[in-house]
């Protein structure tokens, strides 16, 4: 429906231009408009629901460098939360801006600088795991990812947060079946 208006509006331009003796060139790009129109295809208006896609920054590109991009926090238990500060430096020569951190779960969920970082600075991306719901007894292995969107090449650099997350025994003993 949106496409068979947008074909009609342009139709009714390119008639009142060619109508009215406008110069040719009016009247190429008039019909070029009209082509276009009818070629796209109509677009569904944005879902206000879905997750929005972080803007890339624009403009030059720069490098950053972190002392480590994997922090392995050995064992905990279920419950405790993890906090890991991700060390960096703007290696490149322009500013740094970083445009989102995301973390793979709601369970991770990164800090980052929000001002650009001048060339030859440092800061840090902090990041904490919550383990609430995540251990089991002996222990189960968590791996999560923090993406980092920035004006780098390429535009995500990627930091991981992985450990073991422990459950203590459940007090309740189990009850015994008795035959009958």
């Amino acid at each position: 429906m949106k496409t068979n208006f947008l074909s009609l509006l342009a139709f009714v331009a390119l008639f009142a231009l060619a109508s009215c003796g406008g110069d040719s060139a009016t009247k190429d790009a008039a019909r070029d408009s009209l082509s276009t129109a009818a070629a796209t295809p109509a677009t569904p208006a944005a879902n206000p629901a879905a997750p929005a896609t972080p803007a890339v920054p624009t403009g030059p590109l720069t490098t950053m460098e972190f002392k480590e991009d994997t922090y392995d926090f050995g064992e905990v238990m279920e419950g405790e939360k993890v906090i890991y500060e991700y060390a960096f430096t703007n290696t490149g020569k322009e500013p740094l801006i970083i445009s989102n951190a995301k973390g793979s779960c709601g369970c991770t969920v990164p800090d980052w600088p929000k001002e650009p970082i001048p060339v030859g600075g440092s800061s840090v991306i902090k990041v904490q795991f919550d383990s609430k719901g995540k251990g089991k007894v002996g222990g189960q292995p968590q791996t999560k990812r923090v993406t980092i969107t920035a004006n780098t090449d390429p535009a995500n650099t990627y930091l991981t947060i992985k450990g073991k997350v422990n459950k203590e025994e459940s007090a309740t003993p189990a009850t015994p079946v008795t035959p009958s």
